[in-house]
């Protein structure tokens, strides 16, 4: 894809959570894949960025985007955003060292530090089918039961019931379909329910692009976080086969 026409764009890593069409709807911006380890360093040096927007995140096939990474980039002055999924949780993580975070999601990891990780977690298509998301998220779910049982579509007990099956459905099984059929409901009564879900991720993601232009202009992050390396951090680097010396000569405005 294209950079934006501008020098330090915004950087966004997107997967499963928005579609990109309707992204790019919302914000100029580099796209790219859900980021693992070492790929917020990589993308800093082949972008020069002013602001990351860390929405996805891999977690399975390879390491999950390190905090110490994280921590890096805003060392070197470039303002780290996180919504809506691992963006959520890691910006819940590291606010206290500077990483914004937006909307509900990042608002309720804040409030409840061991909430689960998986409460985000998506099970997707590869990339070539552009991260197509094929289970739900329990977040979306547990919004969706709150919201139904509010508009008196469901009980006080289902929503409860219903609740308790979702969070006990693995993550990559875990859809609405699945679990209305846990708890023996029959057809008939999924429509109601599907036309009432929540996508609350998208919401959050969709803020965050919004909020990000504005973001990036009021926060600066330099010369306000000391960074040193770990040795744990740079060996880890080197088994992903990433030169650690670039931790090291990063020069922001190139």
């Amino acid at each position: 894809m294209a950079r934006p026409n501008y020098e330090n764009p915004i950087l966004v890593f997107l997967g499963p959570t928005l579609r990109l069409a309707d992204a790019q709807s919302v914000l100029d911006a580099v796209y790219l894949q859900p980021a693992a380890q070492g790929d917020i360093l990589l993308a800093a040096h082949a972008f020069r960025p002013r602001a990351m927007v860390l929405i996805d995140g891999q977690f399975e096939d390879r390491p999950p985007v390190r905090h110490k990474e994280i921590q890096w980039a805003m060392a070197q002055g470039i303002v780290m955003i996180g919504a809506a999924s691992m963006g959520a949780l890691r910006a819940a993580e590291m606010c206290a060292l500077g990483m914004v975070g937006v909307g509900l999601i990042y608002r309720w990891y804040r409030r409840w530090l061991l909430a689960p990780d998986d409460a985000v977690a998506v099970h997707s298509a590869p990339a070539e089918l552009g991260f197509l998301p094929l289970t739900d998220s329990l977040i979306d779910l547990q919004r969706t039961f709150s919201s139904l049982m509010r508009h008196s579509v469901i009980s006080p007990a289902e929503r409860n019931k219903l609740s308790a099956i979702a969070r006990e459905i693995n993550f990559r099984d875990r859809t609405l379909v699945a679990v209305l059929r846990a708890a023996d409901w029959g057809p008939g009564r999924y429509s109601e329910v599907q036309q009432g879900l929540i996508a609350q991720k998208r919401a959050d993601a969709v803020l965050a692009l919004k909020l990000a232009p504005l973001i990036s202009v009021n926060t600066n992050h330099k010369e306000l976080h000391e960074w040193i390396s770990t040795n744990t951090f740079d060996r880890d680097l080197t088994a992903s086969g990433i030169d650690k010396s670039l931790l090291y000569n990063y020069k922001f405005n190139v």
